[in-house]
């Protein structure tokens, strides 16, 4: 096997994501054939073909689907090189940071605040669901991404977790929801809720509690928004079951109360990263700095 030319490799990479070679060859502004032909110079050094024809559509062998994992392995070490070097001869750093978008923007604040107000620094910030904020960062797109539950390990895209606070959970209502002293169980038979959904580990832990106090509360919404709940505990539907820092400026305002803590029953808030070469430096003093 010879040197591997990584111009073929590249031809190979376009193709193998587009699926379909007359696209990519448009797209690379190349001719159909020559492009064909570097992919089966590719194939001739590797020893191996890559791609199977079925009708019309591009199938990868499994060699190529080796060959693919190592070239996406591959061309975004390179971006990653790129971006890191061009980054650290800037005069500005930037930091690309994702946030599950129902999570607690009080929370996220609180975990930029080192960077608030440096003029060295450009903040770039994204909100979205949990697999598109992945992508993203195993694409080199973000830095970190902020979710409240850690993603599965992955066999091929090594992301870290960094368990970055725990934030006690409270009853959360408007002031006459806790004129009357009563216990919590009482309390949760008098006044309905506004719970997270189902799949969330602050409801589990909420289900579990009210198991063990023999309590059915009444559910008046079941909610997967920290900023919806605050809204609807503001208009005073119920109770929310919330951590105190995701209301707290309605706190400081006396619009809303932290009432009973809720036993056992806890909000974790995650950074996500990837494994990298160059790591952003900025997220020492975000995640290192911060335990230390």
């Amino acid at each position: 096997m010879g040197a591997l030319n990584y111009n073929h490799l590249r031809y190979f990479w376009a193709v193998a994501h587009d699926g379909n070679l007359t696209r990519t060859a448009a797209r690379l502004n190349l001719t159909q054939s020559a492009l064909s032909v570097q992919i089966r110079k590719l194939e001739a050094s590797l020893g191996h073909p890559l791609f199977e024809r079925r009708g019309r559509q591009l199938h990868l062998t499994e060699a190529g689907r080796i060959a693919l994992d190592h070239a996406d392995a591959i061309f975004s070490t390179g971006e990653e090189m790129l971006g890191t070097l061009r980054e650290a001869g800037a005069a500005r750093q930037a930091l690309r940071l994702g946030a599950l978008a129902t999570l607690s923007r009080n929370f996220q604040m609180e975990f930029l605040r080192p960077l608030l107000g440096r003029t060295d620094v450009e903040l770039v910030l994204r909100s979205g669901g949990t697999a598109e904020l992945l992508r993203s960062l195993a694409a080199l797109s973000l830095d970190i991404v902020l979710v409240n539950q850690p993603p599965a390990r992955h066999a091929v895209t090594h992301f870290v977790s960094h368990r970055l606070a725990e934030r006690a959970v409270s009853l959360i209502g408007t002031p006459a929801r806790f004129s009357e002293r009563c216990s919590l169980a009482e309390r949760l038979r008098r006044h309905p809720v506004i719970l997270p959904t189902a799949e969330t580990s602050v409801r589990i832990g909420f289900d579990a509690l009210v198991d063990q106090l023999d309590v059915r509360p009444r559910i008046v919404a079941e909610v997967d928004d920290m900023a919806m709940m605050r809204l609807l505990a503001r208009e005073d539907i119920g109770l929310a079951v919330l951590p105190p820092i995701v209301v707290k400026d309605e706190i400081e305002a006396g619009v809303l109360i932290a009432g009973d803590s809720l036993p056992g029953i806890a909000e974790t808030f995650y950074g996500v990263t990837i494994g990298r070469r160059f790591p952003n430096p900025l997220l020492r003093t975000l995640i290192h700095d911060r335990r230390a």
